[in-house]
């Protein structure tokens, strides 16, 4: 916050599709889709309409002891939709949320089992670099001590396998196995904790708040097949790949994977309001059944879950994915956003890397790109090139010095060749005054 005065940063009125224009009247082309949620673009009359209508009829009701039409409607489609085999839906109101009901779902579930061996299998293993979100249970499967080492004391233990990094540019370093040497290490791990470890927790395809970490091909599906031999669950935190970010509905279509919770928030409800969803099996569902003289309750509720006016955003957002057939028609946008990028960010000397699933994109900044050496920490690097992008007039965000773009899927090919040129320009001019 010492820092935050002197950035002068905009105040944000209002949005048109893929822009934001501040008080002052000046536009921004929304780079990171708006911290990742924005989907179709900012003011979307459909999804409006459908918050402005549902307001009228119902603002909200809880889902505790009662269900709304909404909130039903929504678990129906999100059913739907999913991998086959999730057929149950609890809402919640973000990514932390969504992963924490996972986990506390699956812990409960182990403690439920009428088998004294599986009551045990209560552990979690999550991967290096691994962001979940910011509740307790959620930052304790976290892997980036960046956001998670102030908070060690609070946490519960977590074993923690590799995430076999995938690089896309020169040689691959040796601080990254690769997909089979990461698959051996985690069943190593599992092995080593059989007892006590039931479930393991993953970003698939892409670790994204780690720096966009592209997962090396077949390495979720390879995970699946270990969980499925040692009777682990397996937990997808789709809150930030999900519905189209990787090029598909979920990253886990691009290898067939089914998990056993999938978790769901950001563009959930096309980035109008806070709305998350966690979706699991019926054989987890069932567990929490009891039996008619030993029911069981699963003690985890939220004032606004399921809130109507969320779920109805959300209905709209998943109505324009299936009306305008926007999975299919974003195809040719990401064939043009890899050529830009190829053709004008990775040949930057500045650019160790490009890493990009679909429109997730992170642009590695380095000092010297033959030996990949990092940038001195002090210089903010990648905070200097996403200031000097928001004087242009677009907005992207940095992680460390990982510069991060995501567009909307609905970003027009013009929209797409600004945010690359305003980009690459703005590299060139943080590095020029960086560099002696």
């Amino acid at each position: 916050m010492r820092l935050w005065p002197r950035e002068n940063a905009p105040v944000i009125e209002r949005g048109e599709g893929s822009w934001l224009i501040d008080t002052r009247g000046r536009r921004y082309l929304d780079g990171v889709s708006s911290l990742w949620v924005t989907l179709h673009g900012h003011g979307r009359p459909e999804i409006v309409r459908a918050i402005a209508e549902q307001a009228a009829r119902l603002g909200h009701s809880t889902l505790l002891g009662l269900a709304n039409v909404p909130a039903s409607q929504l678990a129906e489609k999100l059913v739907e939709i999913a991998p086959d085999g999730l057929k149950r839906v609890f809402y919640s109101d973000n990514g932390s949320t969504a992963v924490e009901i996972a986990l506390k779902l699956a812990y409960q579930y182990r403690r439920l089992s009428p088998d004294p061996a599986e009551n045990g299998r209560t552990g979690f293993i999550a991967f290096r670099n691994a962001y979940h979100g910011d509740t307790v249970g959620s930052v304790s499967l976290g892997g980036i001590d960046l956001f998670h080492g102030t908070f060690r004391d609070l946490l519960f233990p977590v074993e923690f396998a590799e995430y076999p990094y995938y690089y896309r540019m020169g040689p691959p370093l040796d601080r990254g196995p690769y997909r089979d040497k990461c698959l051996a290490g985690l069943e190593e791990i599992v092995a080593r904790h059989a007892e006590r470890v039931g479930t393991v927790v993953i970003e698939p395809l892409v670790q994204g708040a780690g720096g966009m970490l592209t997962a090396e091909p077949g390495f979720l599906a390879g995970v699946r097949e270990i969980c499925d031999r040692w009777g682990l669950l397996l937990v997808a935190d789709e809150v930030a790949t999900g519905f189209g970010r990787t090029g598909r509905m979920f990253a886990c279509e691009h290898e067939a994977v089914r998990p056993d919770f999938l978790c769901l928030a950001k563009g959930l409800s096309g980035g109008y309001l806070p709305l998350a969803a966690t979706l699991t099996t019926e054989a987890v569902y069932e567990r929490f059944l009891g039996t008619p003289g030993n029911p069981v309750t699963f003690y985890h509720g939220h004032s606004y879950t399921g809130n109507p006016i969320a779920c109805a955003a959300a209905l709209a957002n998943l109505d324009i994915f299936e009306r305008e057939k926007v999975i299919e028609r974003m195809q040719p946008g990401l064939e043009h956003f890899a050529r830009l990028l190829k053709e004008r960010i990775e040949p930057l000397e500045a650019v160790g890397e490009v890493r990009r699933r679909g429109f997730m994109t992170g642009i590695e900044l380095v000092a010297d790109r033959s030996r990949r050496t990092p940038f001195d920490p002090a210089l903010r690097l990648g905070k200097r090139v996403i200031l000097e992008a928001r004087r242009r007039g677009v907005i992207i965000r940095p992680l460390g010095d990982v510069v991060v773009l995501l567009p909307h899927l609905s970003f027009t090919r013009d929209e797409l060749t600004t945010l690359v040129e305003v980009t690459a320009a703005s590299i060139e001019t943080a590095c020029a005054e960086v560099r002696p």
